[in-house]
């Protein structure tokens, strides 16, 4: 998955739980930081997320943008909706996250909010 990938990834989830903030656990968490990661660091097409403010509606992003979903049809990648709990993190890492600002896609306007990752 690259950076607008998951930039539009994070677009759809925020809209699905109506939460302008998402935190992403696991390997997408990269392209916070490292926003042109090496190849390497790509070969996942999915992203572990939920929503910071309403984690409970993660299975609305699951079932919306998740494997096997239309969205994953048409584009080819998708997000995981988990929980806070899913990823044992460590202490303070929420003064660690990056922030992302996700761009619109062509014909749409830009993304309205700044998510995180972690």
């Amino acid at each position: 998955m690259t950076r607008a990938q998951l930039e539009h990834l994070i677009g759809a989830a925020c809209t699905i739980a109506d939460d302008p903030e998402l935190i992403i656990v696991g390997s997408q968490s990269v392209l916070g930081q490292f926003p042109d990661a090496p190849a390497e660091l790509l070969v996942s097409m999915e992203a572990d997320v939920y929503p910071r403010n309403r984690p409970e509606r993660a299975e609305l992003i699951d079932g919306s943008i998740g494997e096997l979903s239309m969205f994953h049809e048409t584009f080819g990648y998708s997000a995981d909706g988990v929980g806070p709990q899913t990823a044992t993190l460590p202490h303070g890492w929420e003064r660690r996250l990056v922030a992302i600002r996700a761009r619109g896609r062509p014909g749409t306007p830009a993304g309205p909010s700044t998510f995180t990752t972690c």
